[in-house]
């Protein structure tokens, strides 16, 4: 396996140098870690694997893998194999065929082949397909066979380019388990984009958060959850959205809306302005609570519900996750949030804790 580093590297194409699509990416991939490139569309997270790849020329800056400067070696000299959205697989060829090819190739035995071609059908549960052709396969299978051909190759790295974004529901949950065991028992590098962030959060071992102006933050996925390092970031990761309301900063607490108070052990940004993150899963029942309102709307979700509530002087709905009976919708409910669970934005965005100076670092 393999350490991956992109140093500075920049993306830019030609009459648009002044408004490149990446610039400045800048993180490690350690050997045997799986890292997920996870942003809203049109932040180049694609672009940025296909470099890794060797798909798409480097603008700035460059990668290495294993201490190696490869910016200009050729994508099949780099070792990496590169899974795509779209399967990419031959529909002529049998699925053993199809997991070969590469193999075949490189001019490997015939041995080799089969005895390798098997033990990844092996590993992928795919024994009793391997002489169907992908249009026999379900959405699944054909992706269970593009990792497959992936795998047989024995690469330094894999690249998983959305694998799963044309699957339905069921099979995207199934596959994302698949893909985590195959994580497990290869001990292998991975690198995998994605714009859905539960995927991001079930399958990383850090989280490599793409916005406008580049890298957001990067962390393990509970670090990103728990302490967000801008609104961007604390308004992408987390599921349902954490809500975000303007807010003043007062000595010792927060006001939103037209007079909710909320308690924040911070007095260094009195009277100024700031974004106030509240998690949906954070907010409870509290006929007390500052955050009172009318009931909007609420989603049935099984063992959970969520309640849209209207607080007065605050612009976008309140969403709260709960369990337990709801309340009904045009009635009043009041909320709160959980102690030590406020998450607080200077005007610049930027994260402000109770335990450094607004405008002091991180």
């Amino acid at each position: 396996m393999a350490s991956i580093v992109l140093q500075d590297v920049a993306k830019a194409y030609p009459g648009q140098e002044h408004t490149p699509i990446l610039q400045g990416i800048s993180f490690t991939i350690e050997d045997g870690e799986f890292v997920v490139l996870v942003g809203p569309s049109g932040c180049g997270k694609s672009t940025l694997l296909r470099m890794i790849a060797g798909l798409e020329e480097i603008s700035g800056g460059e990668i290495r893998i294993d201490g190696e400067r490869i910016n200009e070696t050729p994508p099949a000299r780099r070792g990496l194999s590169m899974v795509f959205q779209n399967y990419a697989l031959y529909a002529h060829m049998s699925v053993f065929e199809n997991i070969a090819f590469g193999l075949r190739l490189a001019r490997t035995p015939k041995a080799e082949i089969q005895a390798a071609v098997r033990a990844v059908a092996k590993l992928l549960q795919l024994e009793h397909l391997l002489e169907r052709r992908p249009p026999q396969l379900s959405g699944g299978q054909r992706q269970r066979v593009a990792i497959g051909r992936a795998i047989v190759r024995k690469p330094r790295a894999f690249l998983f380019d959305e694998p799963l974004s044309n699957l339905d529901a069921a099979l995207r949950a199934d596959m994302r388990v698949e893909i985590a065991r195959l994580h497990q028992q290869l001990k292998a590098t991975m690198v995998y984009v994605t714009h859905d962030q539960v995927e991001a959060m079930t399958l990383a071992d850090r989280i490599v958060v793409l916005g406008p102006g580049g890298v957001q933050q990067v962390g393990s996925p509970m670090h990103l959850y728990q302490r967000p390092a801008n609104v961007f970031v604390a308004g992408f990761i987390g599921s349902p959205r954490m809500n975000l309301v303007d807010g003043v900063a007062g000595a010792g607490g927060v006001t939103v809306g037209t007079a909710s108070r909320l308690a924040w052990p911070y007095a260094g940004a009195v009277g100024r302005k700031v974004t106030v993150g509240l998690r949906p899963e954070h907010l409870a029942p509290d006929p007390d609570g500052p955050l009172r309102g009318t009931v909007l709307l609420v989603e049935r979700l099984g063992a959970e519900s969520h309640v849209h509530i209207g607080v007065p002087g605050i612009a976008r709905p309140l969403v709260v996750a709960m369990r337990g009976e709801p309340p009904r919708a045009d009635s009043t409910w009041a909320v709160g949030p959980v102690a030590g669970q406020l998450h607080v934005f200077d005007e610049q965005g930027r994260r402000i804790d109770a335990t450094r100076p607004a405008d002091g670092p991180e």
